[in-house]
């Protein structure tokens, strides 16, 4: 099966806005967050990992709300490559395992973009105030049970702010995970994609990917 980060992403009609879950626009978590049900992790939004679902989960875990669905997201394959056997996007095993152009295309059905970070570059260009959340896919430990594997697979997992604090909103973890303020991100940010295979995408209003406002613009690109 091909890496989720290894596939390029392909130009295509969006897809249906009726992503099958829950409706409305990106929630402010500036202050209160809306009330979840088992979902809720400490406060926050928080779904564990099902399956290859990850993709699936970072995004719902970022957007804080079970907003996507498989059949949604696998709709959304379908629709990037009606006439391909297997799918392209997504496992042929119908387990998930969604690659990059998934997650744009669902992303676009809200007016967000996904945008790869080029790990050459300085963290200290981001302009976090700008972003909404951020997409991380990394290389992962493949687990049967209880037991580790020496294998690894790709992985996404969501990052995003919430009450001026920074959590890792990873799938495979037991609750979010305190990340800290902004310093303490970047150096999260420096020690994940120090590792091979790593690849770090940031999420935006489609405002800001076109007008390149989610770089600083205090600091030379």
């Amino acid at each position: 099966m091909a890496p989720e980060d290894a596939r390029a992403p392909q130009t295509s009609p969006s897809p249906s806005p009726d992503l099958g879950g829950v409706p409305g626009e990106v929630p402010d978590l500036g202050g209160g967050l809306p009330e979840f049900g088992s979902g809720v992790s400490g406060g926050l939004y928080h779904e564990r990992q099902r399956l290859e679902l990850c993709a699936l989960h970072a995004l719902n875990n970022l957007l804080q709300r079970p907003w996507l669905s498989k059949a949604a997201a696998d709709s959304i394959c379908q629709r990037l490559s009606p006439n391909s056997r297997p799918n392209p996007h997504r496992s042929p095993l119908g387990t998930g395992n969604y690659d990059i152009n998934v997650v744009m295309a669902a992303l676009g059905t809200l007016g967000l973009a996904a945008i790869w970070w080029d790990k050459r570059r300085p963290l200290e260009h981001l302009a976090l105030p700008r972003v909404l959340g951020l997409l991380l896919n990394v290389p992962s430990r493949v687990t049967l049970g209880t037991l580790s594997l020496p294998l690894c697979r790709p992985h996404w997992l969501g990052v995003r702010q919430i009450r001026d604090v920074f959590y890792n909103l990873d799938s495979k973890l037991r609750s979010p995970e305190v990340i800290g303020d902004e310093t303490q991100l970047r150096q999260f940010l420096r020690e994940v994609l120090a590792k091979e295979g790593s690849e770090l995408f940031l999420v935006v209003p489609r405002d800001v990917e076109e007008g390149g406002t989610w770089r600083d613009p205090k600091i030379h690109p």
